[in-house]
């Protein structure tokens, strides 16, 4: 026993000098670099089912193709990037690609984001650049993002480009109470002919806050825009963890003296002006097999009520049938500039969103089904996706849309009446 443990030993202390070589410790490998780059690239091929009769139909294809069909190929990349040196960093991302059609090719190049950060100390920075503020706590929609381009509710994930901002950003945390933590964003916003040009009335220097507060595990903020480029705004939306599994949020916003087009019952547009107040309350909730459900109430205090885009949608079709008229074509692209043609014209709309991770053990799965619903005309759209990731770095989504409704609602008016896609993504 005495020989066997002297020549284990023995042993040891001939591996572990070898063992040290191989497997040396170097504090340097573990620092975070200077930099960070990534992107991805995409190929998407889609088909649509098309209504040539739809109100909305000439406005989505000012040159219409032949047929009730058309088919698009994209190809597209998105690359970002950071670097940080001691209190300075820098940030970007970009992104480019061109589609084809039977009626159409494009191009484009986008700075989404990029600009200059300095963090003198741990809880404070300032930026100046251009940027997406990401204020509100909704999926598919945010009435408190008072300074960003809104969502795509049918995919909301999706990169957007911000705009020209300089802004700063103080957050500390506080020992004991109900209050855990305070965080103050201010910021600046210029509108001119050269800068942020598309986001309201210009010759204006926008100025707006926010406050964050960790009040009794409920994260709340509070938000104010200043009157300029657009009125004056204010608001707040809070999100709080109610166990484990249940996720609830809401926002409100109040704008004052909102200017509005209108088109009345006898044709005359009128212009009118009150405050709009909107809301959203929603909640997420994850069951124990991993399907994450996602459910929205949305109120646009902005929006338009059943019968005036009903209106809309009859104007649409007498300007653009036969002997219609430049002088009525030229004024419904006016209404459509100034509202009615937004992706949501709507009042009151409901979002679902039901998705699962690995299905009866489909490893690498993630099926999806999404719906809008507009409250009001009781039109809809559904939508069904795949997304499969097993591949290093790929991804593959297949997708399918139907919009359905009757006439003069809104999803019934739209230029498709379904659509199918398949994307293959690569990571880098």
């Amino acid at each position: 026993m005495k020989r066997a443990a002297a020549a284990g030993l023995a042993l040891v202390a001939a591996v572990m000098p070898a063992w040290a070589a191989d497997y040396s410790f170097d504090a340097a490998e573990l620092e975070p670099r200077a930099y960070e780059i990534g992107g991805f690239a995409e190929g998407r091929y889609e088909h649509f089912w098309l209504r040539p009769d739809a109100a909305l139909f000439p406005l989505s294809f000012p040159t219409p193709p032949s047929g009730d069909a058309l088919d698009r190929g994209t190809v597209g990349f998105e690359l970002g990037g950071k670097y940080r040196k001691d209190m300075l960093g820098l940030y970007a991302l970009v992104r480019g690609g061109a589609a084809y059609d039977q009626t159409a090719s494009t191009s484009e190049f986008q700075w989404l984001e990029g600009g200059l950060r300095l963090s003198p100390s741990e809880g404070l920075s300032f930026d100046v650049g251009k940027q997406v503020q990401r204020w509100g706590k909704g999926y598919a929609w945010n009435p408190v993002g008072f300074f960003e381009r809104p969502k795509d509710p049918n995919d909301p994930q999706l990169s957007r480009e911000g705009y020209v901002i300089a802004s700063a950003d103080a957050v500390t945390s506080l020992s004991g109470g109900t209050l855990a933590a305070v965080g103050f964003t201010p910021l600046l916003m210029p509108v001119s002919s050269s800068v942020n040009d598309d986001y309201g009335a210009l010759g204006h220097t926008n100025l707006g806050a926010k406050l964050y507060l960790l009040v009794a595990d409920t994260d709340l903020d509070l938000m104010w825009a200043g009157k300029g480029s657009r009125p004056e705004r204010f608001g707040f939306d809070f999100s709080r963890n109610v166990g484990t599994q249940l996720e609830v949020h809401g926002e409100w916003a109040r704008a004052i003296g909102v200017t509005r087009r209108e088109l009345g019952p006898d044709g005359i547009v009128t212009t009118s002006r009150a405050n709009a107040d909107s809301w959203l309350i929603g909640a997420r909730y994850l069951t124990e097999s991993e399907v994450t459900v996602i459910g929205e109430l949305y109120r646009n205090g902005t929006g338009f009520e059943e019968a005036q885009l009903a209106r809309f949608y009859a104007l649409l079709d007498q300007a653009f049938a036969a002997g219609g008229g430049q002088a009525l074509q030229a004024l419904a692209r006016s209404l459509a500039q100034s509202g009615y043609g937004r992706a949501n014209p709507g009042r009151n709309y409901a979002y679902l969103r039901v998705s699962a991770k690995d299905p009866f053990d489909w490893l690498y799965v993630a099926p999806s089904v999404t719906s809008i619903v507009n409250l009001d005309d009781r039109s809809y759209q559904l939508t069904f996706e795949l997304l499969y990731t097993g591949w290093q770095d790929l991804e593959l989504r297949l997708r399918g849309t139907l919009t359905r409704g009757e006439e003069s609602a809104e999803f019934g008016e739209k230029a498709s009446s379904q659509r199918v896609e398949v994307r293959l993504r690569l990571y880098f």
